[in-house]
């Protein structure tokens, strides 16, 4: 939650920065580059394969959403993977996880109370370790479940990123560039 673009981008140490359009943005995304939004409601959105990913590695993902929370005060993270149906999404207010859920095959972040948000979607969530159900049917249909409703709760909490009016935004420039192995630090 900001609007200041460029203290984004230090927080973010971003190596190469380049002001861009929205859509050359995200042309621009690939490997490790990200683009910065300008602000949106409030909100800047930072997009890219570079963030950490919560399945590959939760360390990585919360040392590098504590650092930003600390720089930037609330931050939130959004991951869906349809395929594996791995799903996370984390809010953290002045430098302190608020709530976090991380799912890959198995719970890797559970921390902070269930939301209202949370509970109006319905979203499920398992403790670490619980025991599954019997039927892994239900199960695989719980967590696609909650896949696809990962950018409901972005909604709810802040804003959903696809419901975003770049067509309203054209004049406005984002930043794109290269997230430094810098970045848990």
């Amino acid at each position: 939650k900001c609007s200041n673009i460029v203290k984004v981008q230090t927080a973010l140490g971003l190596d190469n920065p380049t002001p861009c359009s929205w859509h050359d943005g995200f042309c621009r995304i690939s490997g490790r580059q990200l683009f910065v939004s300008p602000p949106v409601n409030g909100w800047i959105l930072v997009i890219g394969h570079g963030l950490p990913e919560s399945a590959d590695d939760i360390d990585e993902l919360y040392h590098f959403l504590m650092k930003l929370g600390r720089d930037l005060g609330t931050v939130q993270y959004f991951s869906a993977n349809r395929i594996f149906n791995h799903h996370a999404w984390v809010r953290i207010e002045t430098g302190q996880v608020y709530r976090a859920y991380a799912w890959a095959g198995s719970t890797i972040w559970n921390e902070g109370e269930v939301t209202a948000a949370e509970k109006a979607l319905d979203l499920k969530s398992f403790k670490y370790g619980e025991a599954l159900s019997p039927f892994p049917f239900a199960v695989r249909d719980c967590h696609a479940t909650n896949t696809e409703k990962v950018l409901r709760l972005a909604a709810k909490w802040s804003l959903d990123p696809m419901a975003v009016n770049v067509e309203n935004l054209k004049a406005s420039f984002g930043i794109a560039g290269d997230l430094t192995d810098s970045r848990s630090g």
